[in-house]
């Protein structure tokens, strides 16, 4: 295990109980990956989410917390588990809970790269309840100057201005987005002026953590993607230090009046990270397949290697845990 930050004394009174928590999501993350990852490359996307569902589900029984899903699998009617506004957890301080227990679940069933179990949390009514639907997205990483890029301005004079901050030529910014026929006019602008491009086929939160992680890979992502995805990508963000934008787009009024009634108030608004996530925020996720941030669940007779990052805002440490699960032991809890 490897943290980015000053290690600080186990017994300080204000933050043994975070760290506790903190390390109580990554199980709740491996539980996700483990029962994922017996469906990667099956063709079988459902099936994949549906295992994913109902390990963290499972693993949230043990965590101690009295959360409420804000970001999740839908509506009550849509998903038998993890939907929003159910409550998880087995009693505690009062949390808002967002969840992605398979990110990328096209990618797990093709056994792609970059498929993640996530959840990120922070004290209840600090998360931006945002429906299912698409948002604009621009995000980059920590140490720049702020507003450095924006969702309003063009594409060149973003790429110009971060190759500026960062003393880079264009040339030398690597921008990722997701491989989508919308995002057609915007890559091209990308490659006319020089830029290097990183085409994900899914799962853009694993773009956006790259975007922000300082050995990503990534100077910045761009593209429209899902919002409940945006709201977990910025939750990691808050924990590295990065900047984020995002503005809803609406296929119709329905979507709209949808908004609307999750306390959406101005249909237009460009938030920002801290709009999306705001206060101490704790962020975790467990690669399902392998990818460029995280190492995929790696199975063998009787057990499994998982690798993890676990972030929390307060603090700005990062932790990579590799763990290994036994499932032999009379103690290991089944997928």
């Amino acid at each position: 295990m490897s943290e980015t930050s000053e290690t600080r004394p186990d017994n300080h009174p204000e933050i043994s109980l975070d760290r506790n928590l903190a390390l109580d999501l990554v199980r709740v993350t491996e539980a996700a990956a483990l029962a994922a990852s017996r469906w990667m490359g099956r063709g079988k996307k459902n099936e994949a989410d549906g295992a994913a569902v109902e390990g963290m589900r499972r693993a949230f029984d043990s965590v101690a917390i009295e959360g409420t899903v804000v970001i999740g699998e839908g509506e009550m009617d849509e998903a038998p588990m993890l939907y929003i506004g159910e409550r998880v957890g087995a009693g505690g301080p009062a949390m808002d809970i967002a969840v992605d227990p398979l990110e990328g679940t096209n990618i797990t069933a093709k056994g792609g790269p970059n498929a993640l179990a996530v959840v990120a949390l922070a004290e209840q009514g600090n998360f931006l309840h945002a429906p299912d639907i698409y948002m604009d997205k621009i995000a980059v990483g920590a140490g720049l100057p702020e507003g450095i890029v924006d969702l309003d301005a063009p594409v060149v004079e973003n790429l110009r201005n971060l190759a500026r901050a960062k003393k880079r030529d264009v040339g030398d910014i690597v921008v990722c987005m997701l491989e989508r026929e919308r995002h057609a006019e915007m890559l091209a602008k990308c490659r006319e002026a020089g830029a290097r491009i990183m085409l994900l086929g899914d799962g853009d939160v694993a773009g956006v953590i790259a975007a922000g992680l300082p050995d990503g890979g990534v100077d910045i992502y761009m593209g429209a993607g899902g919002a409940p995805e945006g709201v977990l990508a910025a939750a990691a963000l808050r924990c590295t230090g990065g900047q984020m934008q995002g503005r809803l787009l609406y296929e119709d009024d329905a979507q709209v009046e949808r908004a609307r009634g999750m306390g959406v108030t101005d249909p237009r608004h460009k938030y920002s990270v801290e709009e999306m996530a705001k206060g101490d925020v704790m962020f975790a996720a467990t690669g399902v397949t392998g990818g460029a941030m995280l190492r995929g669940v790696r199975r063998f007779g009787h057990g499994a290697f998982t690798h993890s990052i676990v972030m929390r805002s307060k603090s700005g440490t990062i932790r990579y845990i590799e763990a290994h699960h036994n499932f032999a032991t009379k103690t290991w809890q089944p997928e």
